[in-house]
Protein backbone atom coordinates (compact mmCIF):
# COMPACT_ATOMS: atom_id res chain seq x y z
CA UNK A 1 0.00 0.00 0.00
CA UNK A 2 1.40 3.07 -0.77
CA UNK A 3 -0.19 5.63 1.99
CA UNK A 4 1.86 6.35 4.58
CA UNK A 5 -0.75 7.33 7.24
CA UNK A 6 -4.10 6.91 8.08
CA UNK A 7 -4.91 10.59 7.09
CA UNK A 8 -3.78 9.62 3.89
CA UNK A 9 -6.02 6.69 3.46
CA UNK A 10 -8.86 8.99 4.41
CA UNK A 11 -8.36 11.58 1.93
CA UNK A 12 -8.47 9.53 -0.96
CA UNK A 13 -11.91 8.43 0.55
CA UNK A 14 -12.84 11.89 0.52
CA UNK A 15 -11.19 12.60 -3.02
CA UNK A 16 -13.18 9.59 -4.19
CA UNK A 17 -9.96 7.98 -4.90
CA UNK A 18 -11.02 4.79 -2.93
CA UNK A 19 -14.56 3.48 -1.78
CA UNK A 20 -15.36 3.44 1.54
CA UNK A 21 -15.71 -0.37 1.47
CA UNK A 22 -11.86 -0.38 0.04
CA UNK A 23 -10.32 1.59 3.17
CA UNK A 24 -12.45 -0.05 5.45
CA UNK A 25 -11.14 -3.24 4.10
CA UNK A 26 -8.01 -2.25 4.45
CA UNK A 27 -8.37 -1.44 7.99
CA UNK A 28 -10.17 -4.42 8.90
CA UNK A 29 -6.83 -7.09 7.69
CA UNK A 30 -4.95 -8.27 10.03
CA UNK A 31 -2.23 -5.83 11.38
CA UNK A 32 0.81 -8.09 11.00
CA UNK A 33 1.80 -11.53 9.09
CA UNK A 34 2.81 -14.64 11.02
CA UNK A 35 5.50 -16.26 8.93
CA UNK A 36 6.33 -18.82 11.72
CA UNK A 37 9.62 -17.63 12.91
CA UNK A 38 8.45 -13.87 12.63
CA UNK A 39 5.39 -11.56 12.76
CA UNK A 40 5.98 -8.82 10.16
CA UNK A 41 4.27 -5.64 11.16
CA UNK A 42 2.79 -5.05 8.18
CA UNK A 43 0.82 -1.62 9.56
CA UNK A 44 3.63 -0.43 10.61
CA UNK A 45 3.87 2.53 7.80
CA UNK A 46 -0.45 3.16 8.40
CA UNK A 47 0.49 3.95 12.17
CA UNK A 48 3.44 5.40 12.13
CA UNK A 49 4.74 6.83 8.53
CA UNK A 50 7.74 4.56 8.30
CA UNK A 51 7.79 1.41 7.61
CA UNK A 52 9.51 -1.87 10.13
CA UNK A 53 13.08 -1.72 9.81
CA UNK A 54 14.35 -5.30 9.95
CA UNK A 55 17.66 -5.64 12.49
CA UNK A 56 19.57 -8.02 10.52
CA UNK A 57 22.03 -9.10 13.37
CA UNK A 58 20.61 -12.75 14.61
CA UNK A 59 18.58 -13.49 11.25
CA UNK A 60 20.39 -15.80 8.76
CA UNK A 61 19.88 -14.49 4.98
CA UNK A 62 16.86 -16.71 4.10
CA UNK A 63 14.65 -15.33 6.66
CA UNK A 64 15.44 -11.62 6.19
CA UNK A 65 14.55 -12.91 2.64
CA UNK A 66 11.15 -13.79 4.13
CA UNK A 67 10.39 -10.60 5.90
CA UNK A 68 11.03 -8.82 3.00
CA UNK A 69 9.01 -10.87 0.62
CA UNK A 70 6.16 -10.45 3.23
CA UNK A 71 6.67 -6.26 3.21
CA UNK A 72 7.07 -6.25 -0.73
CA UNK A 73 4.01 -7.99 -1.03
CA UNK A 74 1.94 -6.09 1.77
CA UNK A 75 3.05 -3.22 -0.88
CA UNK A 76 6.07 -1.51 0.87
CA UNK A 77 8.34 -0.18 -1.77
CA UNK A 78 11.88 0.39 0.47
CA UNK A 79 12.64 -2.03 3.44
CA UNK A 80 15.49 -1.28 5.08
CA UNK A 81 17.95 -3.78 6.98
CA UNK A 82 20.32 -2.59 9.61
CA UNK A 83 23.30 -4.34 11.30
CA UNK A 84 23.59 -6.61 8.00
CA UNK A 85 26.63 -8.08 6.81
CA UNK A 86 28.93 -8.51 3.89
CA UNK A 87 27.87 -12.40 3.65
CA UNK A 88 24.12 -11.98 3.89
CA UNK A 89 24.14 -8.84 1.50
CA UNK A 90 26.01 -11.37 -1.00
CA UNK A 91 22.57 -13.98 -0.67
CA UNK A 92 19.82 -11.04 -0.65
CA UNK A 93 21.25 -9.64 -3.51
CA UNK A 94 20.27 -13.05 -5.60
CA UNK A 95 16.24 -12.37 -4.81
CA UNK A 96 16.42 -8.11 -4.32
CA UNK A 97 18.09 -5.26 -5.66
CA UNK A 98 19.80 -4.00 -2.73
CA UNK A 99 22.15 -0.61 -2.35
CA UNK A 100 24.15 -1.77 0.70
CA UNK A 101 26.61 0.04 2.52
CA UNK A 102 29.86 -2.07 3.82
CA UNK A 103 30.36 0.58 6.58
CA UNK A 104 27.63 1.20 7.54
CA UNK A 105 26.39 -2.35 7.42
CA UNK A 106 22.79 -1.38 6.33
CA UNK A 107 21.12 -1.74 3.39
CA UNK A 108 17.84 -0.74 1.38
CA UNK A 109 15.98 -2.61 -1.02
CA UNK A 110 14.20 0.08 -3.68
CA UNK A 111 15.35 3.67 -4.06
CA UNK A 112 15.99 6.33 -1.71
CA UNK A 113 13.70 9.08 -1.81
CA UNK A 114 14.14 12.56 -2.82
CA UNK A 115 14.78 14.55 0.73
CA UNK A 116 11.74 16.39 1.69
CA UNK A 117 13.10 17.31 5.30
CA UNK A 118 12.41 21.05 6.64
CA UNK A 119 16.03 21.10 6.52
CA UNK A 120 19.45 19.33 6.73
CA UNK A 121 20.34 16.59 9.61
CA UNK A 122 24.25 17.55 10.43
CA UNK A 123 26.02 14.34 11.22
CA UNK A 124 29.00 15.68 13.26
CA UNK A 125 31.79 12.48 14.05
CA UNK A 126 34.77 13.31 16.73
CA UNK A 127 37.29 10.35 14.90
CA UNK A 128 37.17 8.45 11.94
CA UNK A 129 37.26 5.43 14.58
CA UNK A 130 33.39 6.74 14.65
CA UNK A 131 32.59 6.40 11.37
CA UNK A 132 30.60 3.03 10.85
CA UNK A 133 28.02 4.68 13.42
CA UNK A 134 28.22 7.69 11.47
CA UNK A 135 27.81 6.32 8.31
CA UNK A 136 24.66 3.41 9.89
CA UNK A 137 23.11 6.73 10.81
CA UNK A 138 23.68 8.79 7.44
CA UNK A 139 22.51 6.04 5.41
CA UNK A 140 19.08 5.52 7.74
CA UNK A 141 18.44 9.32 7.29
CA UNK A 142 18.75 9.37 3.47
CA UNK A 143 16.40 6.38 2.90
CA UNK A 144 13.83 7.90 5.23
CA UNK A 145 14.10 11.30 3.06
CA UNK A 146 16.37 13.76 4.93
CA UNK A 147 19.13 15.22 3.83
CA UNK A 148 22.51 14.67 5.07
CA UNK A 149 25.56 16.89 5.94
CA UNK A 150 28.57 14.67 7.06
CA UNK A 151 31.51 16.68 9.34
CA UNK A 152 33.84 13.82 9.99
CA UNK A 153 36.99 14.26 12.03
CA UNK A 154 36.21 17.22 13.82
CA UNK A 155 36.95 16.04 17.54
CA UNK A 156 37.25 18.34 20.11
CA UNK A 157 41.66 17.31 20.24
CA UNK A 158 41.56 19.07 17.34
CA UNK A 159 38.97 21.70 17.47
CA UNK A 160 39.85 24.49 14.89
CA UNK A 161 38.11 21.26 12.60
CA UNK A 162 34.80 21.78 14.51
CA UNK A 163 34.70 25.60 14.21
CA UNK A 164 35.52 25.77 10.87
CA UNK A 165 32.18 24.15 9.98
CA UNK A 166 30.04 26.42 12.18
CA UNK A 167 28.16 27.56 9.22
CA UNK A 168 26.67 24.18 8.71
CA UNK A 169 26.38 23.62 12.44
CA UNK A 170 24.03 26.99 12.96
CA UNK A 171 21.83 26.06 9.94
CA UNK A 172 21.34 22.67 10.78
CA UNK A 173 17.81 21.64 11.66
CA UNK A 174 18.73 18.98 13.88
CA UNK A 175 22.56 17.64 14.91
CA UNK A 176 23.93 14.10 15.56
CA UNK A 177 27.24 14.06 17.60
CA UNK A 178 28.81 10.81 17.50
CA UNK A 179 31.85 10.41 19.56
CA UNK A 180 34.15 7.69 21.90
CA UNK A 181 36.38 7.41 24.19
CA UNK A 182 35.31 10.87 26.81
CA UNK A 183 32.21 11.68 24.32
CA UNK A 184 32.97 15.47 24.92
CA UNK A 185 31.96 16.81 21.43
CA UNK A 186 28.15 16.55 22.20
CA UNK A 187 28.64 19.21 24.82
CA UNK A 188 30.33 21.49 22.61
CA UNK A 189 28.28 21.35 19.33
CA UNK A 190 25.25 21.82 21.87
CA UNK A 191 26.86 24.51 23.00
CA UNK A 192 27.06 25.72 19.36
CA UNK A 193 23.92 24.56 17.90
CA UNK A 194 20.27 26.45 18.22
CA UNK A 195 18.68 23.17 16.92
CA UNK A 196 17.69 19.63 18.97
CA UNK A 197 21.46 17.62 19.43
CA UNK A 198 21.21 14.08 19.38
CA UNK A 199 24.45 12.37 21.27
CA UNK A 200 25.54 8.87 20.21
CA UNK A 201 28.51 7.85 22.16
CA UNK A 202 30.22 4.92 20.47
CA UNK A 203 32.42 1.95 21.62
CA UNK A 204 35.75 3.31 20.54
CA UNK A 205 38.60 3.98 22.86
CA UNK A 206 41.33 2.43 25.75
CA UNK A 207 40.34 0.43 28.84
CA UNK A 208 38.69 2.56 30.80
CA UNK A 209 36.34 3.93 28.06
CA UNK A 210 34.76 0.91 28.67
CA UNK A 211 33.35 0.09 25.84
CA UNK A 212 31.37 3.49 25.64
CA UNK A 213 30.05 3.51 28.99
CA UNK A 214 32.31 6.23 29.58
CA UNK A 215 31.34 8.59 26.61
CA UNK A 216 27.46 7.36 27.42
CA UNK A 217 27.81 8.65 31.21
CA UNK A 218 30.05 12.12 30.06
CA UNK A 219 27.02 12.82 27.09
CA UNK A 220 23.96 12.40 30.09
CA UNK A 221 25.71 14.43 31.88
CA UNK A 222 26.26 17.32 29.33
CA UNK A 223 25.66 20.79 30.80
CA UNK A 224 24.77 21.99 27.28
CA UNK A 225 20.87 22.58 26.70
CA UNK A 226 18.93 20.51 24.35
CA UNK A 227 21.24 17.42 23.99
CA UNK A 228 19.41 14.24 23.93
CA UNK A 229 21.37 10.78 24.51
CA UNK A 230 21.03 7.43 22.51
CA UNK A 231 22.50 4.09 23.17
CA UNK A 232 26.01 3.06 22.74
CA UNK A 233 26.80 2.50 18.97
CA UNK A 234 22.70 3.12 18.44
CA UNK A 235 23.19 5.55 14.87
CA UNK A 236 20.22 3.92 13.29
CA UNK A 237 18.55 4.94 16.77
CA UNK A 238 19.69 8.67 16.77
CA UNK A 239 19.05 8.95 12.90
CA UNK A 240 15.70 7.63 13.59
CA UNK A 241 14.60 10.38 16.04
CA UNK A 242 16.65 13.20 13.61
CA UNK A 243 14.70 12.53 10.78
CA UNK A 244 11.03 12.64 12.82
CA UNK A 245 12.44 16.18 14.05
CA UNK A 246 13.23 17.41 10.26
CA UNK A 247 9.83 15.90 9.27
CA UNK A 248 7.96 18.23 11.90
CA UNK A 249 4.98 19.99 9.78
CA UNK A 250 5.86 18.04 6.70
CA UNK A 251 2.42 16.68 5.52
CA UNK A 252 3.63 12.88 4.64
Amino acid sequence: MDNTSVYDLLHRVSEKEMSVEEAALILKKEPFEDIGFAKVDTHRKLRQGYAEVIYGKGKNAEQIIGICRKMIDAGETNVLITKLSKEKVDVIEKEFNLEYNEMGEIGLIGQKPTPDGVGKVVIAVAGTSDIPVAEEAAFTLEALGSEVVRLYDVGVAGIHRLLSNVDDIMSASVIIAIAGMEGALASVVGGLADCPVIAVPTSVGYGASFNGLSALLSMLNSCASGVSVVNIDNGFGAAYQANMINHIGVGR
